[in-house]
């Protein structure tokens, strides 16, 4: 096996694509293997305990959570100062992954969910965007003008339910919230870690990402 870590990924997963942000920005080098999610690789699932990705493997653990990969690569190295972050950063970063995740879903997906009513749901949703606006009134980023892992953690998610209706999401009463999501998807960062590559294969030369 390589010596350098792998990082199993799948490019528009928001936990995938979190966990690449923080590792281009501590400039760590890994391996990126990419996967489709519904023909996942044998040497995958013997990485993945949980079978999703981001998945990480180091020469003695794999870090299977992407809040794990996040921390994990920015301890090493963090020149943009993003773990520079009061304690609730973590709680609503919690908050995120948690409720409004599952609203996203629900509203996302909802003919997965026929107990659902995804007018609801995306109600649910929006009162946490909503809550994010009022923070980022007369600042850049979700605390002051330093962008943390809050804001890193947090925009793939906000990406991925503004995406199912962007006209219905730039009609809403968060203007803040759309500059700052705004800026984030135009940012070089973000249209570096969304660079399109080939799906592994076992016998592939590595695809290099990071460092």
């Amino acid at each position: 096996m390589s010596h350098h870590p792998i990082l199993w990924t799948f490019r528009r997963c928001p936990y995938a694509i979190r966990a690449r942000l923080a590792i281009a920005s501590a400039g760590v080098k890994v391996e990126l293997r990419e996967i489709l999610l519904r023909d996942k690789p044998p040497a995958f699932l013997e990485t993945s305990a949980s079978a999703t990705v981001p998945a990480l493997r180091l020469a003695d653990q794999v870090l299977d959570e992407s809040r794990d990969i996040i921390v994990w690569a920015l301890e090493q190295n963090d020149p943009h100062h993003l773990l520079n972050m009061p304690r609730e950063g973590w709680d609503l970063i919690g908050e995120n992954d948690g409720p409004f995740k599952s609203a996203l879903d629900h509203t996302k997906y909802a003919s997965r969910y026929p107990g659902v009513d995804p007018q609801i749901e995306r109600g649910k949703a929006a009162a946490f965007l909503i809550n994010l606006d009022a923070q980022l009134r007369g600042q850049t980023a979700l605390y002051g003008n330093q962008t943390t892992v809050a804001d890193l953690a947090i925009f793939p998610f906000v990406r991925q339910f503004a995406n199912v209706d962007r006209e219905w999401f730039d009609a809403q009463p968060w203007p803040s919230l759309i500059v700052w999501l705004d800026t984030f998807m135009q940012s070089e960062a973000f249209a570096h870690v969304m660079t399109k590559y080939a799906r592994w294969s076992e016998g592939d030369a590595p695809t290099w990402f990071g460092g």
